[in-house]
């Protein structure tokens, strides 16, 4: 795929992606919009039933206090549309108080002699129609008392307003009453927060308020206002004002349900995001690499493979053939290039090892110095061929470790020709190899080189497969990519570990630590 096709299918992806956060963010917003609105309704209704009961309230403390038991429940009486008036033909009633105080009431309106109970007859003669006429006037008879009942409770409220009006209006409501009221309202309504409220003249003064009341805080939080005794005078007419300080958090909180699952799904489809844009780049840095292995491969290959096939012409001339010299050269150059081949072909095979958890090892105890000393010797005529020195330092008394020897060999091999390759040109190669004792039953053994070195960004990739580290004008470095990768692999399947110190210009370190076997108790 190409980079272009790639950048084009992300920001696809991430175009489509920020249409869905679009889409969950207006609908959170929406709901909250809903919840806000049902939430001021509630109040709003709570505010009314509690306006509407102090004028209950009054209208019952106005006929405790001025009436006697027999006036108020006719009074009272009024009030259940069930009960039948006493004398629905009167637009009058007079009622007395316990001081000898005489009150009348006028029923404004008229009711029809055509509703009376005496206002009709019923002939037997009329048969079907008599009983449709009797349910007829029966109706009217109950919307005429209804009627008739409502005006007169009307005009007793009217009267108690006009006598209580004047008063101030902490003498018509208790505030301690107001509070309970309000408290009982709210929690019947499903808020049961806690809230601040004032009493407000129809100027703008406070009256009274609550300790925690405050205009600034009412204005931040929103404040709910409702007229107390609305059928006063303008110029009486007070309000109380509540808000809750806590109605924001309360309305997120209350919401968190239905948001919670929003943001988890958006979050894992971020994640998701995230992640198919890193593998797909991650899979074409892979792709780029395995086409640079290739090219190296090949390249690498056709070096040995020319060689061996030129060496094999010329075995075939009489004149070389009779030069035994000549002869032994060639041969030698064949065995030699033979032996590069197959190193070659061993370093491909390895990259199946990376596609299995665990390298099948072949472990057994041996001696690591033994090993280190082997490789050193065996690499010792190719440093010092190119001008250069290579010394073991073997300080570690104890070196026996469970290891895959053939592996292993590879590992130290490997570290050493990786310094090779990466010599500064302008200083002869100088190798040492460390080997030392460490606490908890470990073994250190350090590759230390004074080579090129490695840049920092470059250190944390070079156990990566198929990494080479940049060599800038350096055209002479061969190789897959592989090595270190390969090292760093039979290390861990060894419970080993392998870090490298570099510094750019002065050389490069590898550090390995090996556990060793477990100390034997002496018989």
């Amino acid at each position: 795929m190409k980079k272009q096709t790639i950048w084009f299918v992300a920001i696809v992806l991430l175009v489509a992606f920020l249409g869905f956060l679009g889409i969950q963010l207006f609908y959170i917003e929406e709901m909250l919009k809903m919840r806000r609105e049902q939430f001021d309704e509630n109040v709003k209704t709570a505010l009314f039933r509690v306006s509407r009961q102090l004028e209950r309230n009054e209208t019952k403390h106005y006929l405790d206090e001025y009436y006697d038991d027999n006036q108020r429940q006719l009074l009272e009486q009024l009030s259940d549309e069930n009960t039948r008036s006493s004398n629905p033909h009167d637009n009058m009633i007079t009622v007395k108080a316990s001081d000898g105080t005489v009150s009348t009431f006028e029923y404004k309106g008229s009711v029809s002699d055509s509703i009376t109970p005496h206002s009709f007859s019923l002939s037997p003669k009329h048969g079907n129609n008599s009983i449709e006429n009797r349910q007829r006037a029966m109706q009217e008879m109950l919307m005429g008392q209804y009627v008739y009942q409502k005006e007169v409770l009307d005009d007793v409220v009217f009267r108690i307003l006009t006598k209580t009006s004047d008063k101030p209006i902490l003498q018509r409501v208790e505030v301690h009453q107001l509070d309970t009221m309000l408290q009982g309202e709210l929690q019947h309504a499903g808020l049961p927060l806690r809230y601040e409220f004032a009493i407000i003249n129809s100027d703008g003064t406070n009256v009274w308020r609550t300790a925690g009341y405050n205009t600034k805080d009412a204005e931040t939080a929103g404040s709910y206002m409702q007229m107390l005794f609305p059928n006063n005078l303008p110029k009486r007419i007070s309000y109380v004002e509540l808000f809750f300080p806590s109605r924001n958090s309360y309305l997120v909180n209350t919401s968190m349900p239905y948001m919670i699952p929003t943001m988890i799904f958006s979050f894992i489809m971020l994640v998701l995001f995230i992640f198919i844009i890193v593998t797909v780049f991650r899979q074409k840095k892979l792709n780029d690499m395995k086409n640079d292995f290739i090219n190296n491969m090949t390249h690498e290959f056709k070096t040995p493979i020319a060689t061996i096939s030129l060496a094999a012409q010329m075995l075939g001339d009489s004149s070389v053939s009779k030069n035994p010299d000549s002869l032994a050269h060639l041969t030698g150059v064949i065995g030699d290039e033979t032996k590069r081949l197959r190193l070659q072909v061993e370093k491909v095979l390895q990259m199946s090892m990376f596609d299995h958890q665990k390298t099948n090892l072949k472990l057994k105890e041996v001696s690591v110095n033994e090993i280190i000393d082997n490789v050193v010797n065996t690499f010792m005529l190719k440093v010092e061929k190119a001008g250069g020195t290579i010394d073991d330092h073997l300080q570690a008394l104890d070196d026996i470790c469970m290891v895959d020897e053939m592996h292993f060999t590879n590992v130290i091999f490997n570290l050493l020709d990786n310094a090779y390759k990466y010599a500064a040109e302008d200083r002869p190669l100088k190798l040492d190899v460390y080997t030392k004792n460490l606490p908890n039953r470990q073994m250190e053994i350090r590759v230390q080189d004074n080579g090129i070195g490695i840049a920092k960004e470059s250190l944390k990739k070079i156990f990566d497969k198929f990494y080479r580290v940049p060599t800038g004008n350096l055209h002479n470095v061969k190789g897959f990519g592989l090595g270190l990768s390969y090292v760093n692999k039979i290390l861990n399947d060894h419970n080993g570990t392998i870090r490298a110190e570099s510094e750019l210009g002065k050389g490069t370190t590898f550090i390995i630590t090996l556990p060793l076997m477990p100390q034997r108790s002496k018989v």
